[in-house]
């Protein structure tokens, strides 16, 4: 079994405490910048642009995965609503962050007058790399994880970070016949299959990006994130319990899993029954 950390800061600034998920964030834009600007110009595009546009996608993300994450744990706002925008602020989410980003991005190419597909293709490597890295943050902050299992890489989850139907022996919020968890039980890390699985789409969409370059259409990549991505998280959601955010009983995260890989089928399809555009110039 896997110890998991501690405690979920990475470091302390006089009475200010900085979290894993916020070094993870702070990495994952930054690396993701540098990768952004070196695809753009391979595909033509000004690199010159991506200064301008990152703190409106930033923000944009950053407040997409706030609103997301307060409507998923509505439980903890819904009796101070004060909490959603007073310090100490905690929780972001994936796909609101991402929704977000997106909406930032769109805005700031419709603006300039720039190919906003294009743009968004040569940025889903940093986005899938930035969700591989961010996720290790939900293993700082001991959450995203699965059921119990006997694997050797499953993880340690303190009883104060259990979910309802993995409560520890003796909680106070067991109910009548509920069979509690031993405090020394392992659970699958869900974090780390996500991260390794996006990492891996990453790479993937890097050979896209830069070996069938002269192939692609604008919106391919994107296409590729959506089907990837969307799978990925649906089947994942199938080992999580304890959801709040739900549609008829179904995880909200699982529907638009599937949701966003249907349209990144109807973007691949429709992009390829369009006439041929001619392609941008390729950078060696």
């Amino acid at each position: 079994m896997i110890p998991s950390p501690a405690s979920p800061d990475a470091f302390q600034i006089g009475p200010l405490a900085i979290p894993w998920y916020g070094v993870g964030y702070a990495v994952a834009i930054g690396f993701g910048a540098w990768l952004t600007a070196r695809l753009a110009g391979r595909r033509g595009l000004d690199v010159a642009k991506i200064g301008d546009a990152l703190f409106l996608v930033v923000i944009a993300g950053l407040i997409g995965a706030r609103v997301y994450h307060v409507i998923d744990q509505w439980q903890l706002y819904k009796d101070d609503w004060s909490r959603i925008i007073l310090p100490p602020y905690s929780g972001l989410a994936l796909y609101g962050g991402v929704f977000g980003g997106m909406v930032g991005a769109f805005i700031y190419t419709r603006r300039h007058h720039e190919p906003f597909l294009r743009w968004a293709d040569v940025a889903i490597p940093a986005l899938f790399f930035g969700q591989a890295i961010a996720r290790w943050g939900n293993y700082a902050n001991q959450e995203l994880y699965g059921p119990p299992t006997n694997l050797p890489w499953g993880i340690a989850i303190d009883c104060a970070h259990r979910v309802a139907a993995y409560l520890c022996p003796g909680d106070a919020n067991l109910v009548a016949g509920q069979v509690p968890v031993p405090a020394d039980a392992a659970f699958q890390p869900l974090f780390f299959y996500e991260s390794s699985l996006t990492f891996l789409g990453g790479l993937l969409a890097l050979y896209l990006l830069t070996r069938l370059a002269t192939r692609l259409r604008d919106g391919d990549v994107l296409a590729f994130w959506l089907i990837w991505y969307g799978l990925v998280r649906a089947t994942l959601e199938t080992l999580r319990l304890s959801y709040d955010f739900t549609f008829f009983g179904v995880p909200v995260a699982m529907l638009l899993g599937l949701v966003a890989s249907a349209a990144g089928l109807v973007l691949l399809v429709l992009n390829h029954r369009r006439p041929q555009p001619p392609p941008p110039p390729v950078v060696t």
